[in-house]
């Protein structure tokens, strides 16, 4: 994004713009730094409550955070909004994150244990999400799977982010993979393109099992599943949990 950041000492008043970022900083043992956090931090649960709350990802109460005076501000280039960001950069030091890989997610690990003096933390969190990941392996053959993230319209995952790698970690192939980021799809293109597996996150829509029936009848071939959007997503220390749940999922899948 070409803007860098300085800091003179270690950040003692944090304030996190993305869900993934705060669960990040707390499981690094940062919480009591963190003085604010958007509405959808909700991890960690019981250690989150009674934060102020900033707003929300792409809609910050500036108001709110000049009464903190935070000392870094920690965002996501795909999370929050540009304009945002920028009237933030005018006053504090902002410091983004661009994920797109898993790669991206441990570098972005490691750099806020260095920002922030947790080194020893981070490290040792990112050598747990690398060892997890070497050991998922993936389904053979790969699947032909839609990821749908919302409904009325129906979109789906595209290329060129976060969720898309995990699939293909999972060795589902993403039969959207030609779209960019999150595309809108009809009922007739996603018939056209014929998934074998349609797996339906829990966020940003909340799809559950009473949706399958929907696109059941759409695709009477193909296997629907409701997943935890917050494992393919999310991009922060729940990378330590993930693995295990997309062996979960692999071994369910029956195509």
């Amino acid at each position: 994004m070409g803007h860098q950041l300085s800091l003179p000492q270690l950040p003692q008043r944090i304030v996190s713009l993305v869900p993934s970022q705060t669960e990040l900083l707390f499981d690094l043992g940062l919480g009591d730094r963190v003085v604010s956090l958007t509405k959808f931090c909700i991890h960690p649960q019981t250690l989150v409550k009674g934060k102020p709350i900033i707003g929300g990802t792409k809609n910050f109460h500036f108001d709110k955070i000049d009464a903190l005076q935070p000392d870094l501000i920690i965002g996501n280039k795909e999370e929050n909004y540009k304009e945002g960001i920028e009237q933030l950069q005018q006053k504090y030091k902002v410091w983004m994150s661009d994920i797109y890989t898993l790669e991206d997610a441990l570098h972005m690990i490691r750099q806020i244990g260095e920002i922030t003096g947790s080194q020893p933390q981070a490290e040792k969190l990112s050598a747990s999400i690398v060892a997890g990941f070497a050991q998922l392996q993936p389904a053979q053959p790969s699947i032909k799977t839609a990821y749908f993230i919302w409904r009325k319209p129906y979109m789906a995952v595209g290329s060129h982010n976060i969720i898309d790698h995990m699939l293909q970690r999972c060795g589902f192939s993403n039969v959207f993979s030609e779209r960019s980021r999150y595309p809108e799809i009809s009922p007739e293109q996603l018939r056209q393109a014929a998934p074998q597996l349609i797996l339906l996150s829990s966020e940003p829509y909340p799809f559950k099992e009473k949706h399958i029936a929907e696109f059941q009848e759409l695709c009477p071939q193909a296997s629907i599943k409701v997943v935890d959007g917050e494992m393919f997503s999310w991009y922060g220390s729940r990378l330590a949990k993930a693995p295990a749940y997309f062996r979960q999922v692999i071994n369910e899948v029956k195509v």
